[in-house]
């Protein structure tokens, strides 16, 4: 999508804000179109039916759980409608300043007991009337069964090129465990595109469209992803997890390497070599 769109959009809505230049931002993730709007706010338009319904959510839910949080979240300022050039609501949001964890070139030391913190006091918000995993957030905080036959195919493909006992043990036990706590909020896609990092380590965290309440596991997914076999253990420890949500944790990190690497979803080209480096990770573990 070219900025026409949205400089039509806000031309229509907001004419206040029609001098202001708009730009992509450098990196824009899958579920929307994002950009600039001037030097502090940003458009964010959902690229496809499938993602619509979390502008709504987000527009609710996120002026409400920040207060509580340890670090900055998106804040909603403005909410778009559908028009004829566009067929969905879209949202205008406050930019937040940090950089990627995805563009840098390591991940700060401090941060696995950060992320820890910021996503206990997420989990700790009350959760009364919020969404209940689904479709709107692609079944994350419900049981990874809904995607175990996903998982065994990718297993029965990777299967013919070495062996893959170790990813059948590592599935099982994360299908075989059970959420026992209360549900709770969960952010839903805590990848290293959607953490803002600072001076200080973790200063945002962005991209809500997955929030909902449920089972917390698939938000530790990144321990694998991400972190070194330290940094695991660093974030396992400020999380406080018992060994059941963190088999379901690892389940997931496991799900989606098995199905970009048996080359079941689609991803951008760093994709396939994340999940190469994940599944060995979760293999050392296994085996270790």
């Amino acid at each position: 999508m070219d900025a026409s769109v949205p400089q039509g959009l806000i031309a229509r809505q907001f004419p206040a804000w029609a001098s202001l230049p708009i730009r992509p931002v450098a990196r824009s993730g899958w579920d929307n179109h994002t950009f600039h709007l001037g030097t502090d706010l940003l458009i964010r338009l959902p690229s496809g039916a499938e993602y619509a319904a979390q502008v709504a959510k987000e527009q609710h839910w996120l002026p409400q759980l920040a207060p509580a949080l340890p670090v900055a979240i998106p804040e909603p300022i403005a909410q778009g409608e559908a028009d004829a050039s566009f067929p969905y609501d879209w949202s205008v949001y406050r930019w937040l300043p940090g950089a990627a964890l995805a563009d840098a070139s390591k991940v700060p030391a401090q941060l696995p007991a950060q992320l820890a913190t910021f996503l206990t006091a997420l989990q700790g918000i009350d959760s009364t009337g919020g969404p209940g995993y689904g479709e709107h957030n692609h079944q994350r905080g419900g049981p990874l069964a809904f995607y175990a036959a996903q998982a065994e195919q990718a297993i029965a493909h990777l299967s013919e090129q070495s062996d893959t006992r170790w990813a059948t043990s590592a599935m099982a036990a994360a299908l075989a465990s059970r959420n026992s706590p209360p549900d709770c909020w969960l952010h839903g896609d805590i990848a290293p595109g959607n953490l803002l990092i600072g001076d200080t380590g973790l200063c945002g965290v962005i991209d809500f469209g997955l929030l909902a309440v449920g089972d917390p596991a698939c938000d530790y997914a990144i321990a694998w992803t991400t972190f070194d076999t330290a940094q695991r253990a660093t974030f396992r420890d400020a999380l406080a997890v018992d060994k059941a949500t963190w088999h379901r944790a690892r389940g997931w990190a496991l799900w989606k390497a098995l199905i970009v690497h048996a080359g079941l979803a689609n991803g951008p080209p760093q994709a396939a070599a994340d999940a190469v480096t994940t599944l060995a990770a979760i293999r050392e573990e296994t085996e270790g």
